[in-house]
């Protein structure tokens, strides 16, 4: 079985408070409450059980236009970021 793709997309945001909505968008859907705005919450939306894919399973995550992520974001929170992507090892990680 093909894992799940799902593509955080660095034209969508330019700051932080922006990546947050986009991962949203992304990783959750149908929630009747609001997710955290924070790097523990971003953590635990990767987890899965959000409406988008379950808890650990197996996906595919592409961060498309990573380097204007990095430049908007700035290197030390994008690196931040992908190390907190990279702790999950049920996700299959790439830049595009």
């Amino acid at each position: 079985m093909d894992k799940k793709t799902i593509i955080i997309n660095g034209e969508n945001f330019s700051e932080l408070a922006t990546f947050y909505l986009e991962t949203d968008k992304v990783l959750s859907k149908d929630l009747d409450w609001q997710t955290g705005h924070n790097l523990d919450a971003f953590s635990d939306l990767l987890e899965g059980g959000f409406g988008v894919h379950e808890y650990k399973e197996p996906i595919k995550l592409i961060w498309k236009d990573f380097s204007k992520s990095k430049l908007d974001l700035g290197k030390k929170l994008a690196d931040k970021l992908v190390r907190i992507i990279e702790e999950h090892d049920h996700i299959e990680f790439s830049k595009a």
